[in-house]
């Protein structure tokens, strides 16, 4: 029973909680389980929480550098071939 529990909890949580916030989602639904057994539990089944990937940020908008000047200004309009 405790099994069918942890699966559907760890259905809902798209597969991100781990044992920690699982026993917490089982307790607030009225179950009696500790740490260590959803743990078990998880890993006998092969349960395994995964965890977002952090923000990387590419791009530094904030430089000192000088910016390009806007040739175009939005005319993509070209009368023959390689004229723009």
């Amino acid at each position: 029973m405790l099994l069918a529990h942890v699966r559907a909890a760890f259905a809902l949580s798209n597969g991100t909680y781990g044992s920690p916030r699982m026993v917490h989602e089982l307790r607030d639904a009225g179950l009696t389980i500790g740490r260590r057994r959803v743990a078990r539990l998880m890993r006998q089944n092969g349960m395994k929480a995964r965890q977002k990937r952090r923000f990387k940020r590419t791009t530094d908008s904030l430089h000192a550098f000088p910016l390009a000047p806007n040739l175009l200004e939005q005319d993509f309009t070209a009368t023959t071939p390689n004229q723009k």
